[in-house]
């Protein structure tokens, strides 16, 4: 089974977004499950993890509304105020919908160090002590307090999203392979294989230079706690559907066995998230 880790659902009326303007360009519209789906089929993945696009309970409440009737949505990444005095009796009232399997706090538009604050540390460390995942779409300058954050609990179940967005162009892994090194190896902390075709309109992109970054990943974690994610339909800024699943299947070449293929192209985000799929 196919399972696509990571794409979101939107409307912009909603207007909870914040980023979503008529600046978003081909982004600045409608995109829910009859606009994925025929893709899905197309291309034979059979289910989804959504992710969220707005810091807002009520994106959460938005996209758990979507699961209640969207067969192919295996669960909901939502999001939830990490600096709130009630954020556990929210998470426990969200918690009651199986649904519900993550939480992603944005931290790509935070300063650096607010993952570190203590009152998030300590909600962090509650999800951690109740098995509960974080998604963190961070930028290279966040990965140092991420290290922080494991150290401090290292039972988080966490995965990094679009392998922390580095500067693929330069073709240079300096601290950002180091410190990938260090959330490696804490062995309940993956990676998605997603967001790669960021950037493919600059000087200096291509799949070979995206590939150094993502074996790098592949090799620190290892194949069982990497997965596959589209990131649409944010990735149809730079790429099509097509050329974004092409540029995954790039990164993982034709000495993985077909068990391995199964594992990240499905069976990892499975266990990850503690996916439903039936």
């Amino acid at each position: 089974m196919k399972i696509d880790s990571h794409q979101h659902y939107w409307k912009p009326e909603r207007n909870d977004y914040g980023w979503l303007t008529p600046a978003a360009g081909k982004l600045y519209a409608d995109y829910m499950p009859e606009h994925l789906r025929p893709l899905l089929q197309q291309f034979d993945i059979q289910k989804t993890v959504v992710v969220q696009a707005a810091p807002t309970a009520a994106e959460t409440v938005f996209l758990l509304d979507i699961a209640e009737y969207e067969v192919t949505l295996a669960g909901v990444v939502g999001w939830l105020d990490l600096t709130a005095a009630d954020f556990r009796s929210q998470w426990l009232h969200f918690h009651s919908n199986p649904k519900f399997v993550g939480i992603r706090p944005m931290i790509q538009d935070m300063p650096s160090e607010w993952i570190m604050q203590d009152k998030v540390v300590d909600n962090v460390a509650f999800l951690a002590d109740n098995g509960f995942t974080l998604d963190f779409q961070s930028n290279p300058r966040h990965l140092p307090y991420l290290v922080q954050l494991m150290e401090r609990v290292p039972k988080l179940k966490a995965v990094i999203d679009h392998l922390a967005t580095p500067t693929y162009a330069t073709r240079k892994l300096d601290s950002w392979a180091s410190y990938i090194t260090q959330l490696a190896e804490y062995p309940n902390v993956m990676c998605k294989l997603s967001g790669m075709v960021y950037g493919s309109r600059i000087p200096g992109w291509s799949p070979d230079a995206v590939k150094l970054f993502a074996d790098y990943v592949i090799s620190a974690f290892g194949r069982r706690r990497v997965m596959f994610g589209t990131d649409w339909p944010v990735c149809l800024q730079y790429a099509t559907y097509q050329e974004v699943l092409d540029l995954v299947d790039f990164m993982l070449g034709p000495d993985w066995t077909q068990e391995e293929r199964d594992d990240v192209y499905g069976l990892n985000a499975a266990r990850f998230y503690g996916l439903t799929l039936s």
